[in-house]
């Protein structure tokens, strides 16, 4: 144990350096945690109790960590684990039938062993089914495999590596329009000289050149939205940070995309991760950051490797620590991997998980610019919108300003699966039409009619077939009462049970919740209990009172809900109702 404790201080107490984390070793309770399970397999009362002493936390409140995240368990389990999706995307591609074969053969989810659970949404739509093995033990290892059947999932319960978990091509690999993905693919992930020799670090290099104020007028003149659904002006969020006079700052990068349906920070990471690094050191530059996390979905193995990587390479070549690029500028960078919470998607949420809390929403005032993490002003970005920084500072912010639309510049990623011919991340400029990205993916798998296409993820809204010339920037989508979410478009034909869909998207929201507040706490479970009912009764009446029970539950959670999953836990059933008339045979029959 004090080994274990002693590996995971020394991973991140070097980047702790300023204000309350120097103080405090709270922070460190979530990867001493993490390091406890990975040896193990599981976090036993013991070893929990020894790591309350170590690190002065009280043990309630460690417990209350430690169950707070999916990927841990603090009851015994074996060595090997395998987590099978269940999710829409993969439900889409059979997952329930490989589910059910699991449960013939081997035995229910979370009995016995070897030991396979159902899982959550696990970034890997574009080759769905998915699953995650993770095996315990002194030299702990991680994959995560597409494409699964029952037989491939049996093997990897066995102990099979016949897996590789290779992942498939970019779909517009060497397309010379492509600003974003441009290296996926293309560049060697793990070659600091690769990323050099096609463009790496010519945008660290302007930054510098130009300085902090005219970096944060050229993102300004971009006119950059953030990328993870909220939409907030990037410039104006760095510069409210610049100004705070109050020391330090951090740069935390929002990297637990766990929206169902969404892969394309993953693809980045994976496939350009020297990109998210440079990015985040113009963005520390420009804001007066010298400490910087990447939150990193803890269902991304391969991503954490190679990012591990690219920041021991960099700060090796003099691109990060201390004096980056012999200038008066210091900036590091640690990961942290979440524990399998898509609460920890929302910003506050996040700074909470990093201190060695419960991923807990905060409530706002005050806003993250004004103390975000450690109680400092924080900026606060996802993978995709500081990706686009490098090309602003390629191109200049007016030309960058000039893609797109007016109100919507620049390119944009669009995550592509369910059944669609060619699933994968896509690029295109903001204005494309939900058609054209269809038929970029090559249309709907196996010519079936098309059915609806959920855009926005399990928080986002369902759309139909006669909907598909909508313009895809924010305006367009909001003028017809949609989002673009986290980029996710997830189609379906005419054999998808629409209403197992509804009844997963509202298990996911029930299991997600993080308890806090009650409209979500009980709306979530209300909300999937009512569509239980409305599929076991359709009849006159019956299903009329539960509509307007759903629309009261749905209604409460969006005005009262202290953060956006309670506020959009109703979304896409309500746009299934409205737009779909899902349920309009069952009132009228």
């Amino acid at each position: 144990m004090d080994a274990l404790l002693g590996a995971a201080e020394a991973r991140h107490d070097h980047t702790a350096a300023g204000g309350h984390a120097a103080r405090s070793r709270r922070h460190l309770l979530l990867p001493v945690l993490q390091a406890v399970q990975s040896r193990v397999g599981w976090i036993s009362e013991g070893a929990l109790s020894y790591v309350c002493l170590r690190l002065a936390v009280p043990p309630a409140e460690a417990y209350g960590v430690a169950t707070f995240y999916a990927l841990l368990s603090t009851t015994p389990r074996p060595t090997r684990v395998v987590h099978v999706c269940d999710d829409i995307a993969c439900r889409c591609k059979g997952a329930a039938d490989v589910c059910a074969q699991l449960e013939k053969s081997v035995g229910p989810a979370g009995h016995g062993e070897p030991l396979w659970l159902r899982s959550p949404c696990l970034g890997l739509c574009d080759q769905a089914p998915a699953a995650l093995v993770t095996v315990a033990g002194p030299s702990p290892s991680e994959r995560l495999v597409g494409n699964v059947t029952a037989a491939t999932a049996k093997d990897l319960l066995q102990g099979d590596v016949a897996q590789d978990g290779k992942r498939l091509p970019l779909p517009q690999k060497g397309d010379p329009g492509l600003r974003l993905l441009a290296r996926v693919g293309v560049v060697d992930p793990g070659s600091l000289d690769d990323y050099r020799a096609r463009g790496g670090y010519v945008a660290l290099r302007r930054a510098l050149e130009i300085g902090p104020e005219a970096v944060i007028r050229e993102v300004t003149d971009a006119k950059l939205m953030g990328r993870g659904g909220a939409a907030f002006p990037t410039g104006r969020k760095w510069e409210a940070v610049a100004k705070q006079a109050v020391r330090p700052h951090y740069l935390v990068c929002n990297a637990d995309e766990s929206e169902p349906g969404t892969f394309k920070d993953r693809v980045l990471m994976e496939e350009d991760p020297f990109g998210l690094v440079e990015a985040m050191t113009v963005a520390a530059y420009a804001t007066g950051c010298e400490r910087g996390f990447i939150y990193l979905r803890g269902e991304y193995p391969l991503a954490y490797e190679r990012l591990s990587h690219a920041i021991e390479a960099a700060r090796a070549r003099g691109f990060l620590g201390e004096r980056v690029l012999g200038r008066d500028f210091t900036f590091d960078i640690e990961i942290r991997r979440g524990g399998g919470a898509y609460i920890c998607g929302e910003e506050t949420a996040v700074f909470n998980s990093i201190e060695g809390f419960r991923g807990e929403p905060r409530n706002k005032p005050p806003f993250p610019v004004e103390s975000g993490l450690f109680g400092k002003p924080t900026v606060i970005n996802n993978v995709e919108t500081l990706v686009n920084v490098l090309e602003i500072l390629r191109i200049g912010g007016p030309a960058y300003a000039a893609i797109g639309t007016p109100g919507s510049t620049g390119p944009r990623l669009f995550c592509l699966s369910g059944c669609v011919t060619k699933p994968g991340v896509y690029e295109v400029p903001f204005g494309a039409t939900l058609r054209q990205l269809l038929d970029l993916a090559g249309g709907v798998a196996d010519g079936r009619p098309l059915r609806a296409i959920l855009l926005g993820g399990a928080a986002g809204v369902f759309v139909r077939p006669d909907e598909l010339d909508m313009p895809l920037t924010f305006e367009g989508v909001q003028a017809a009462r949609a989002t673009l979410g986290s980029g996710v478009i997830m189609v379906f034909d005419d054999r998808v049970d629409m209403t197992d869909i509804l009844r997963r998207i509202a298990a996911f929201f029930r299991d997600e919740s993080c308890g806090q507040c009650v409209p979500c706490r009980v709306g979530t479970v209300r909300q999937e209990e009512a569509l239980h009912r409305i599929q076991a009764r359709r009849t006159i009446g019956t299903v009329k009172d539960e509509m307007a029970l759903l629309e009261e539950v749905g209604q409460a959670m969006k005005d009262a809900s202290i953060c956006g999953l309670g506020q959009t836990a109703y979304s896409a059933i309500q746009s299934a109702v409205t737009r779909l008339r899902l349920f309009e045979e069952a009132t009228t029959t």
